[in-house]
């Protein structure tokens, strides 16, 4: 008989090998697959969310730009800027200091959308004026005139058959004729559109917005008003000491505003205050806490923006006047979020003592007015060949809405 100690006895054959020659443990090849396979839905997940995440980004300067081309929406624009700055301070993360980014895409293409049904519109009603003039009381301007009639309504009623369908690119590929003739008269529907087009502006935050952008248009431009009237008035006086006394001091007054701006704004939109516009002491501490970071932020604010007075030299057509608010807001996005990381930076951290402290800041301090100084120059010369004029100096669209983007 086997003693209750024998391997043969308990069947146990691992036991019969050295543990130094057991060599590594097998493993199925099922498992090795499963792993690859795991790995690479990994890989794939990854691409897909950077795919969508730069895909919403790009959507969203594109619905910016568009915006920003339409006079009455500049101002929610130029709010829109702020907030991303003040979110970014308050110390919010990048995805939700971008608050339009989760509805981007579909907000971009209903933007388009509406440019695109909206164009037989405008056809029409411009070759009925054309005939009009042509043909005073024709009966073709009066067809003409009533096709384009038509066709408003048709668009109206197709974009908002559209949009309560959801927004998305098969709605307006395929009007699904059979569910609309079913749906489009019930009082229910037009409800329905109504409530949802009032909660995506809530969700929106436009009425926020667009009072952020009055609040930051008042204090910037009572910031600037004062040395930009005092340069137009010793530019017209011409030549003169007088005139050339009264143009440096205003030349100065204005840097030293500009000097402070950057801060105060994202200050601004941090609080929701308008008196945050001149806590000037409050900017101090800040630069004070973190000279560089606030140093290079304003860098990226004052020279991203002198390309762009290179486009007001010749008046675009209106059909193109978006391209260069596209340019103004693809520059104009990144540095507000570099200001409100800049800002948040400099109140998480202490100030440095002794000579390191003092160095820094005393290099960014001087690296400052060559910044705003050369921000001033493009202003100076560009007053020359754009169709604003000396109120190029009242139209500064590195610390304001882009109105002076858009041609006259």
């Amino acid at each position: 008989m086997h003693s209750s100690t024998d391997p043969a006895a308990t069947g146990d054959d691992a036991t019969l090998i050295p543990a130094g020659l057991a060599g590594p443990p097998v493993t199925e090849p099922g498992g090795e697959a499963q792993g690859a396979f795991a790995a690479a839905n990994a890989v794939l997940a990854t691409l897909a969310s950077w795919l969508q995440g730069t895909t919403r980004y790009v959507s969203l300067i594109i619905l910016l730009a568009l915006m920003t081309a339409v006079p009455g929406l500049q101002i929610l624009v130029f709010g829109y800027l702020l907030e991303v700055s003040g979110r970014l301070a308050r110390g919010e993360k990048l995805a939700a200091s971008l608050p339009w980014l989760a509805y981007a895409n579909r907000l971009t293409l209903a933007f388009i959308a509406s440019v695109l049904v909206t164009l037989p519109v405008h056809l029409l009603y411009h070759w009925s004026s054309v005939a009009d003039l042509v043909d005073p009381g024709s009966y073709k301007a009066a067809g003409l005139r009533f096709g384009g009639d038509l066709a408003a309504v048709t668009a109206f009623v197709y974009l908002t058959w559209a949009w309560l369908r959801g927004g998305r690119l098969t709605a307006y590929l395929w009007p699904a004729p059979g569910r609309f003739f079913q749906q489009i008269w019930r009082p229910q529907t037009w409800l329905t559109a109504r409530d949802q087009a009032w909660e995506m502006t809530l969700r929106l935050h436009v009425p926020q917005l667009f009072w952020l952008g009055l609040l930051g248009l008042l204090g910037t431009f009572l910031w600037i008003v004062v040395p930009a009237v005092l340069i137009i008035t010793a530019i017209r006086q011409g030549e003169g000491g007088g005139a050339g006394l009264l143009g440096v001091g205003a030349f100065l007054l204005m840097g030293v505003g500009l000097t402070y701006l950057p801060v105060l704004q994202t200050r601004l939109a941090k609080s929701g205050r308008l008196r945050s516009m001149f806590q000037i002491r409050s900017a101090r501490e800040d630069f004070r806490r973190a000279p560089w970071a606030i140093t290079l932020a304003m860098f990226a604010l004052y020279l991203l923006a002198v390309p762009l007075y290179l486009l007001k030299i010749e008046t675009l057509p209106p059909e193109v006047q978006w391209l260069p608010c596209l340019l103004f807001i693809a520059l104009a996005l990144p540095s507000r979020i570099g200001l409100g990381v800049a800002v948040r930076r400099s109140e998480r951290l202490p100030i440095r003592p002794g000579l390191a402290g003092m160095f820094q800041r005393a290099t960014a301090r001087l690296s400052q007015p060559m910044i705003v100084g050369t921000y001033l120059l493009a202003i100076f010369v560009s007053q020359f060949f754009d169709a604003s004029g000396l109120d190029t100096w009242l139209h500064q669209h590195a610390i304001l809405v882009p109105a002076p983007l858009i041609g006259r």
